[in-house]
């Protein structure tokens, strides 16, 4: 053995105060200071509820994209973003994921989804939308169409062909059938 049981191992880079130490007490001068909130309380205790009660189709996405599992792609659950909270963003990709019941294709809810659809455009998102049915009907065909969009960049319309509306391209509902119809 190189070394014998009486001596001691080589002392680690930053046990002498330089590293380890210094890092540790800047830390602490952070920690200090109170973080600034961009999400109100009651919006992150709602998130943080939404994050613990999943409902039956959304776990069933989130078991298919979390962790990197298509693309590289890193997925957050449950996320504010301004007014609303999202199912699933990639913030990276700049797309959301949503999960609808059956209460979305009512009046009401229809006008307030197309207003949220239209805040998240402007943030520059992406929204692919599905039915709980589709979910729990045709799972792959509704993972097999996220990754169709994850690994193929938006397409702008084209300037000299009249440039079209921003929101029409970003904002799309699709459904888990549109993946099958493309084989």
């Amino acid at each position: 053995m190189a070394w014998a049981g009486n001596s001691s191992l080589p002392r680690l880079r930053g046990r002498d105060g330089e590293g380890a130490r210094e890092i540790g007490k800047t830390a602490v001068t952070d920690l200090s200071r109170k973080p600034v909130w961009r999400v109100k309380p009651k919006m992150r205790a709602r998130a943080r509820t939404l994050r613990r009660e999943l409902t039956k189709t959304e776990r069933i996405v989130w078991y298919g994209i979390r962790a990197h599992r298509l693309y590289g792609a890193n997925f957050r659950r449950q996320t504010p973003i301004g007014p609303y909270i999202v199912d699933f963003v990639s913030h990276a990709r700049k797309l959301v994921i949503e999960i609808d019941g059956a209460q979305h294709y009512e009046t009401n809810q229809m006008k307030h989804d197309e207003r949220r659809n239209a805040f998240l455009a402007a943030k520059g998102y992406r929204v692919l939308r599905f039915n709980n049915n589709d979910v729990i009907a045709n799972r792959y065909g509704v993972l097999t169409l996220i990754a169709e969009v994850l690994e193929s960049a938006p397409s702008l319309p084209s300037p000299a062909g009249g440039g079209g509306n921003p929101s029409k391209w970003r904002v799309a509902r699709y459904t888990a059938w549109t993946a099958e119809s493309r084989r």
